[in-house]
């Protein structure tokens, strides 16, 4: 089979779609025939092995001898299954996430207890690997984290990415009233998800507006941790779930650290954190999906021996929703 492999940290260019085996398949797993994959920006961290902290998982060095694999959102159909599957049988169609990556392939081992579910009706298979990186991380971010409720005011910046396009729509659906931050061409798009109010950030800063919010979740990471506590009301909630990569050591992570010592000295709560790809949380985006109140947005879509460029152009940082991969 067809997979993308990378024996090096660097650029997308290190990226090399290989010939591999077709994984073996234990008796509780699936084996998925992968027809769309998704990338998203956790794919540049691993293969540019930065912030250097992401490099602790393969040590400092990637021995040329041994290749890594690349993807974690899919959808596809079952080819195989292991006897003690009860879930799938083969020709299901599916969607999820493989927490060990690997998904850029044509196939795919997973448990069946892991992050799998039957793919959402009406979605196409690029729709549906859209969903389970960005999706989570938004739904986790205004339900857990966040605490969002009806009537909130819910600022996302960072809204015409892929978590901010499913963040707005959710906070929608969650009841409440969403201002999304975005550049000018992505405006008409931000309020067509759903968005009650836009702001234009190369007009205005969100920061200085006089507004504040009960709730702003922060993709982005473009403003001073004091700049953004400004929009925040007094006991509003600030959540971060990104941020630009500054810094080799440990990127984007400084920014938790100073709001983990600022938090508990003032009236704000502020949290940064990492998602988690789970089934019940896919399953309560795949309901959202079929009841029609989420709809991904999908940027561009590249087949799988162009995944190098497809990364290159998700690192310029203008996608507007998802970049997907046909396989």
């Amino acid at each position: 089979m067809k997979a993308i492999r990378y024996y090096r940290y660097g650029p997308p260019d290190v990226l090399e779609l290989r010939d591999v085996d077709v994984p073996a398949i234990d008796d509780d797993e699936v084996l998925v025939r992968v027809r769309a994959a998704s990338v998203n920006p956790l794919d540049w961290h691993f293969m540019g092995g930065r912030p250097y902290l992401v490099r602790a998982q393969a040590g400092l060095s990637r021995p040329r001898a041994r290749a890594t694999r690349l993807g974690v959102d899919l959808a596809g159909s079952v080819e195989a299954v292991g006897p003690d599957v009860t879930e799938f049988r083969a020709g299901d169609e599916v969607f999820g996430g493989l927490d060990d990556r690997g998904t850029l392939a044509e196939y795919i081992s997973i448990r069946q207890d892991g992050a799998l579910l039957a793919k959402p009706a009406g979605l196409t298979f690029e729709q549906a690997a859209s969903v389970p990186v960005a999706g989570c991380t938004a739904l986790q971010a205004l339900r857990d984290k966040g605490r969002v409720r009806p009537g909130d005011k819910v600022l996302i910046n960072g809204a015409s990415g892929g978590v901010g396009t499913f963040a707005v729509q959710l906070a929608k659906a969650f009841g409440a009233e969403v201002t999304g931050v975005c550049s000018t061409r992505n405006a008409d798009m931000v309020a067509s998800i759903g968005a009650d109010h836009v702001i234009d950030y190369t007009r205005e800063d969100f920061t200085r507006t006089g507004k504040r919010y009960d709730l702003l979740v922060d993709i982005a990471g473009n403003r001073t941790l004091a700049e953004t506590r400004r929009a925040l009301a007094p006991k509003g909630a600030l959540v971060t779930v990104g941020g630009p990569d500054k810094g080799r050591w440990i990127g984007p992570l400084g920014r938790p650290v100073r709001m983990a010592l600022l938090s508990p000295a003032v009236g704000q709560r502020m949290v940064f954190f990492l998602a988690r790809l789970n089934k019940a949380d896919l399953g309560v985006l795949r309901e959202l999906l079929e009841a029609g109140k989420v709809t991904p947005v999908i940027d561009r879509t590249y087949p799988l021996g162009q995944v190098a460029r497809a990364i290159g152009y998700l690192e310029e940082g203008h996608a507007r929703g998802k970049v997907a991969i046909t396989v």
